[in-house]
């Protein structure tokens, strides 16, 4: 498997153009190979007969893993196959070999839960939940426990969230104190007769021989989401409770608003036994209707109206889809960037009115043909020659000042991204560097640009304008030190000597590393820009 580009690890082969038994003729393309930039076709620089392939259609393998083998007409080829093998049994050889420990033989039975006892595990509180700290006990052992009452509030991922017991008895043990951090499923708490020894049930738990008799490991769910804000007070999220006639708020646990709603239980017509007055699962069961007050014959007729409601209904369906090697090079390279580099953003408008009248004036020649991200190129080119920080490269104990201009620019392709890179930029003319990126570009959307043509970049541009983009920013694509992000360009007032007139604006953000441009050299390159692209005729000296 041959290395198509610098940042090849792995190739996938799109489709073979030849097979086992096929005459090849140098120069002839055996088969058609992904790599993480593009699909390449891969020519044979040998002439024979096909006597192997080492990957199939479709297959992944890594570069120099065995491809294929082109020799004499039946020629004996196991020799080779078992050296092959034997290499990636060496290689195998080489890895640590995970041996499973023969499962410890527990000297203690299993422990079975006496009955009225709650174990109680870390609960999962959100989808992406793996462990959960506990910031606070409302309840300490020995405290006697309700129905709905809060045991405690759980920071996950997400949130701090209220954990409401489902169960009523004593607390008799804690496992997790106050800002311990356990995984999920973890011993959280025992609830259960007052009295009760649970040092057994623990110490099983830990064991893992701990079985259930007439209670289960309980993993509960919250009440409600809480966001506990700086000073400890606690913002209510909005699905916890219900606004009432009045106005008020009504604390309600979500099985006791379950029930209610099953039942046609009006919540405003209850008292709650919980904490702060919160309805619970036990107040909806012992209320009953004689309880509520007499409405008025107004509210009996509005009361008895039928209300339409609407239930969305749909199937819920999702995709897997396989990433290709350019999507998934494109997540490793740009997630090295991001979290490597410390990236910082300037952003400028620019007065365009001189540009469009100059590329209209341009244009008008023959064979003539200059874009506006063109003529961003070029000025980023200049500027670079006058600003030779921004043209480098962090290499940890050096920074690598690049002495040549090679100016990528970003191109969108189906499959994700690509860079080609126009060599020696500052070199080339507005015509010159209109041609080649359109050639270049091209050859990008139709996978047919060669990897030598999208490497070594020193600086990279990327323009969004023609989507209609005001202003984004970009992530530096590395080992460059910036990246120029293009917005469109756009019609609006502004202020001329004084006088709010119709002008045209473009904003420009420049993407830095901290490491290597620091903010004012940043700010300065930009001011050079904006003098070249507000005076087109400055570019043409």
């Amino acid at each position: 498997m041959p290395r198509l580009s610098d940042t090849m690890e792995e190739g996938v082969v799109a489709t073979w153009l030849k097979k086992v038994g096929d005459k090849v003729e140098e120069g002839d393309i055996l088969a058609e190979i992904e790599t993480d930039k593009a699909t390449m076709e891969f020519e044979s620089f040998n002439e024979g007969t096909l006597l192997h392939i080492g990957v199939q259609e479709g297959e992944t393998s890594p570069v120099d893993a065995l491809l294929a083998i082109i020799g004499e007409e039946g020629e004996d080829i196991s020799g080779i196959l078992n050296a092959s093998e034997s290499t990636k049994d060496e290689t195998k050889a080489e890895e640590p070999v995970k041996t499973e420990e023969p499962a410890k033989e527990s000297s203690n039975a299993a422990t079975t839960i006496p009955k009225g006892v709650e174990v109680i595990a870390m609960p999962r509180l959100s989808d992406t939940m793996e462990e959960g700290t506990v910031a606070s006990w409302l309840k300490n052992v020995g405290d006697k426990v309700e129905e709905g009452d809060i045991l405690a509030e759980i920071e996950t991922d997400k949130a701090t969230m209220e954990f409401e017991s489902f169960y009523e008895g004593v607390l008799l043990f804690v496992g997790i104190g106050e800002g311990e951090s356990a995984k999920v499923d973890s011993l959280l708490a025992i609830i259960g007769p007052e009295g009760t020894d649970v040092s057994g049930i623990v110490d099983a738990h830990n064991n893992g021989t701990l079985s259930s008799g007439d209670s289960d490991v309980k993993e509960e769910t919250p009440a409600q989401e809480k966001t506990v804000a700086p000073d400890n007070t606690s913002t209510t999220n909005e699905t916890e409770g219900t606004t009432n006639t009045t106005g008020g708020r009504i604390f309600a646990s979500p099985l006791a608003k379950k029930i209610a709603k099953d039942k046609g239980i009006n919540l405003a017509d209850l008292k709650g036994s919980g904490e702060n007055g919160r309805i619970v699962k036990k107040d909806v069961e012992s209320y009953t209707p004689a309880a509520a007050s007499v409405s008025t014959p107004a509210q009996a007729q509005q009361n008895s109206t039928p209300v339409a409601t609407f239930a969305p209904a749909g199937e819920e369906g999702s995709e897997e889809v396989k990433n290709s090697q350019m999507r998934k090079v494109i997540a490793k390279r740009l997630g090295e960037s991001k979290f490597t580099a410390p990236h910082y953003y300037l952003t400028i408008e620019l007065a365009m009115d001189n540009a469009i009248a100059s590329r209209k004036t341009i244009n008008s020649l023959p064979d003539t043909k200059v874009s506006f991200n063109d003529m961003v190129v070029k000025a980023c080119a200049m500027a670079l020659k006058k600003h030779p920080q921004v043209n480098t490269s962090w290499n940890g104990d050096t920074t690598r000042y690049n002495q040549h201009i090679h100016v990528g620019v970003a191109v969108a392709v189906d499959d994700g991204l690509l860079v080609p890179v126009l060599k020696f930029t500052d070199q080339m003319s507005l015509t010159q560097i209109g041609g080649n990126v359109r050639d270049l570009a091209g050859k990008a959307r139709n996978k047919k640009i060669a990897p030598n043509e999208m490497e070594g970049s020193t600086f990279t541009i990327s323009n969004l304008g023609m989507f209609g983009i005001q202003e984004f920013t970009s992530i530096i694509n590395q080992p460059n030190s910036a990246i120029l992000s293009v917005g469109a360009i756009e019609q609006k007032p502004v202020v001329k000597d004084g006088q709010i007139v119709v002008g045209n604006t473009m904003k420009i953000t420049l993407a830095c590393d901290h490491r290597t441009v620091d903010g004012a050299t940043g700010a300065q390159f930009l001011q050079t820009v904006r003098s070249y692209i507000e005076n087109p005729v400055t570019m043409l000296a």
